[in-house]
């Protein structure tokens, strides 16, 4: 008897989204699907359109044209399921990791968003000890990369989005990142489901590891698309 495979739900689609800014198209008529446990990273060279493109699932900029969901809805409808980093560490320097990460809690409360774990948990996730005195601005490149993600992980997201994560890092603090958002992704979720990542890089070996999709972008539209066993 013949069986059919379950359709899985998609944590995040684009359909036929482009993002105008004056004269230049930013994204031309992009549709992508991300399924619910899904890794994808987004390949591309600077201004493919990638930190665009995730931006617009993150709901920090809306589309020009088309239409951008996150599990069935506008982004900012779900923002308490996604956590975005960009390629800017947004920590302020002059306070410790544990300061940076119970001061982010404290807004994110206040903007609607739970933050289920707490500041110490994520830290130690990420392998930081919360009792470090030094602050942020004396980190390794390595170091403030990962308390960037514990800002982020302490939120409990479903849905992960990294743009640039491994930007500036030496070759043991990129493997142990890839680890650590491989690690997230075998996170169990609350009521079910799994854990959804899309991250942008310009470097692909990076990404073989980590990545089962691949999004190639190239002038604001994606050029191809792949799965881990097709590469």
């Amino acid at each position: 008897m013949s069986t059919v495979a379950p359709i899985r739900a998609e944590a995040a689609s684009l359909v036929s989204v482009s993002k105008i800014y004056g004269s230049f198209a930013a994204l031309r008529s992009v549709s992508a699907n991300f399924p619910v446990g899904s890794a994808t990273v987004i390949l591309g060279e600077n201004g493919a359109g990638k930190s665009t493109l995730l931006r617009t699932v993150a709901g920090l900029i809306s589309p020009t044209r088309g239409n951008a969901t996150v599990f069935g809805e506008p982004p900012h409808r779900q923002r308490n399921r996604i956590a975005y980093m960009s390629h800017s560490t947004m920590l302020y320097d002059e306070l410790t990791a544990m300061e940076n990460l119970t001061y982010f809690a404290k807004l994110h409360r206040g903007d609607g968003c739970a933050c289920v774990g707490s500041p110490e948990m994520a830290l130690r996730a990420v392998g930081l000890d919360p009792t470090l005195t030094r602050p942020v601005g004396q980190y390794s490149q390595g170091m403030r990369q990962r308390a960037s993600l514990a800002r982020v992980l302490q939120t409990d997201p479903e849905l992960l989005l990294l743009d640039e994560p491994f930007s500036n890092l030496d070759v043991s603090s990129a493997a142990h990142l890839v680890e650590l958002l491989a690690d997230f992704r075998t996170w169990p979720v609350p009521g079910g489901g799994a854990r959804t990542l899309i991250f942008t890089t310009h470097q692909a070996s990076l990404a073989e590891p980590l990545a089962e999709r691949t999004l190639s972008m190239r002038q604001g539209q994606i050029v191809d698309i792949s799965t881990r066993g097709s590469r």
